[in-house]
């Protein structure tokens, strides 16, 4: 993949941590290399495989305007009002919205959800939107999972009588929106450090606020936030945020709550994605979020909401299998979409190769796969890239990806500072615009040049990190679950890549959606099922292809394979070397 490997855990401090925590520890020599490598020093070995909420919950208190929302959000479960909530069409702003209606419901408060339909909404609040909600009798406004940069309906809510109180974690501007309370860990004025946090992570914080107001004003009975830890889980890792400190111990503690399965609407869709073993953080990104995800894209956006929150076991099996429908034909339309991006990109890198950053557009792409097909590109080729679905009103509505280093939510909120982008925002790994169709050139000109000095930094560092090596022999699922105690990885937490030198390919074959499976043996004659996701048309798969009969050294994570009731270890390849 032109990356050359290095060892994750070469330098001698490294080692010496990771020796510290086998002799004076206890914890066997390849879990401690792992954590080593990832920063961990043996004091802190063993809350970091033991993460509790306690010894890491912040004082809610500590984030900008919390003491105000939870003042407001408390004051409206005294009095039973009428609460909007205002999500996100992603799998954060489903699970925040449903984090938030839940809670007040518990209370017997009237709670409306409202999610924004992507193409005739967009992202964030709008006047319409606001407009009905009051007229259905909400009399407080919150968004969660946006508002930041709402101004516009902000003001128009207040016209009309609504409180506003916005729990979101995405870029802020300088001027914030006319609201109740913002609270936001990414505000420019907010010294919490909680800046990694999902929005999810803010509404969870901001509920614990809620629950101690209540309890000063003499509530006898609040409810118990530790169940709703599945849905905190399920956002940060869609979201992709950071798993680090509070996040780590979120998504720890939520996938325990998940595997009792209380939750009918989450029960409904492991069922849907055939998902019949207890979850791991890894299913919640590949199976389930994209489910949820599918509504937002080309469907319903409010079916992950509804899901989320339904205690109808007949309306969440009939929800989860329109999403599963949904996410079946947003794959197909997906593979036809990236098919195109790529080729054109491949023609467009070989007229420039050095080209920073890459930007497409076309009439025929859905809006809700665009990002999708960013993040295709960036896998592929190794840059930031932005796709833009061309509507039939002239704008262009476009979702880009990065590559660390490169932080493409600020060069999309100077794009709009400068008049480029209609509007747009987003994170330093993730971000989305809008923009009149004939300024795409301008769009990506700007890009270029506002990332390209960071493109070149990261892409001259970039290397595949090792973390040991193994054979196929020795790669067992005992070893893996032990490996995965130093998890759960993701974003922040890299998952652990092991090489597996002189491996002969001695099976290699196509399967399911353009992945690739092969059989690996060692010299001393074992074997390993190996997969290479979604590589069937790039370089990894090719060379897997062509590379059958021939010894090669390989390079992967490793997972479990459950088969007839019998496990073993499994390699998801990210890399192929020749033995010379």
């Amino acid at each position: 993949m032109g990356r050359p490997w290095r060892d994750r855990g070469a330098d001698a401090a490294t080692q010496a941590y990771a020796a510290t925590m086998t002799q004076a520890h206890g914890l066997p020599e390849l879990l401690a290399r792992v954590l080593a490598a990832r920063g961990i020093r043996p004091k802190e070995s063993d809350a970091y495989l033991n993460p509790r909420l306690r010894d890491l919950m912040p004082d809610p208190a500590c984030l900008l305007d919390m003491e105000a929302a939870a003042d407001r959000l408390a004051h409206a479960v005294r009095i039973g009002e009428t609460v909007a909530v205002f999500g996100d069409y992603d799998v954060d702003g489903a699970a925040s919205a449903a984090l938030l209606a839940g809670y007040l419901r518990r209370f017997g408060l009237d709670v409306r959800i409202h999610i924004p339909d992507r193409i005739t909404e967009g992202y964030g609040p709008n006047v319409g939107a606001v407009t009905a909600l009051a007229e259905a009798g909400a009399t407080l406004l919150v968004t969660v999972d946006c508002g930041t940069s709402g101004h516009a309906p902000l003001e128009a809510a207040a016209a009309l009588g609504l409180d506003v109180i916005v729990l979101d974690h995405h870029g802020a501007p300088e001027i914030l929106p006319r609201a109740r309370a913002v609270v936001n860990p990414n505000r420019l004025d907010d010294l919490s450090g909680l800046g990694h946090l999902c929005a999810a992570g803010v509404v969870f914080l901001t509920l614990v606020a809620v629950n101690r107001r209540l309890r000063r004003d003499g509530a006898a009975d609040v409810p118990d936030l530790t169940q709703d830890l599945d849905l905190v889980a399920l956002a940060t890792v869609a979201d992709v945020v950071p798993l680090v400190g509070l996040n780590r111990a979120f998504v720890v503690q939520g996938l325990k709550v998940m595997r009792s399965r209380g939750r009918i609407g989450l029960a409904a869709l492991f069922d849907a994605a055939s998902l019949n073993e207890p979850p791991e953080a890894w299913h919640l990104g590949y199976l389930v979020g994209p489910r949820i995800n599918a509504g937002g894209r080309i469907g319903d956006a409010g079916l992950g909401a509804r899901l989320l929150t339904t205690d109808d076991a007949a309306d969440a099996a009939r929800i989860a299998a329109e999403l599963d429908r949904l996410n079946r034909e947003r794959q197909a339309i997906e593979a036809q979409a990236v098919a195109a991006a790529e080729a054109e990109m491949d023609h467009a890198l070989g007229v420039d190769p050095d080209r920073p950053v890459l930007v497409t557009a076309s009439a025929d792409w859905h809006p809700g796969i665009v990002g999708l097909i960013a993040a295709r590109l960036k896998e592929r080729f190794g840059r930031p890239a932005f796709a833009f679905a061309l509507r039939p009103d002239g704008t262009a509505t476009g979702s880009g990806r990065s590559i660390v280093g490169a932080d493409i939510g600020s060069a999309v909120r100077t794009a709009v500072a400068a008049g480029i982008a209609l509007k747009g925002g987003g994170h330093a790994m993730a971000a989305g615009a809008t923009l009149s169709g004939p300024d795409i050139e301008r769009f990506r000109d700007h890009l270029a040049a506002d990332l390209a000095a960071a493109v070149a930094e990261s892409r001259s560092v970039a290397s595949l990190l090792i973390d040991g090596t193994v054979s196929a022999g020795g790669a067992t699922a005992e070893m893996v679950r032990l490996i995965h105690r130093a998890g759960p990885f993701g974003s922040g937490a890299p998952e652990p890549v092991f090489a597996l030198p002189r491996h002969r390919i001695v099976d290699a074959g196509i399967v399911g959606n353009g992945h690739v499976r092969a059989r690996l043996r060692s010299r001393e004659g074992q074997t390993i099922g190996a997969i290479a996701f979604r590589a069937a048309q790039g370089p990894l798969g090719l060379a897997i292809l062509a590379g059958i009969g021939r010894e090669v050294h390989a390079a992967g994570t490793l997972s479990v394979d459950t088969w007839r009731g019998a496990d073993r270890a499994q390699l998801r390849l990210c890399d192929l070397a020749p033995l010379d």
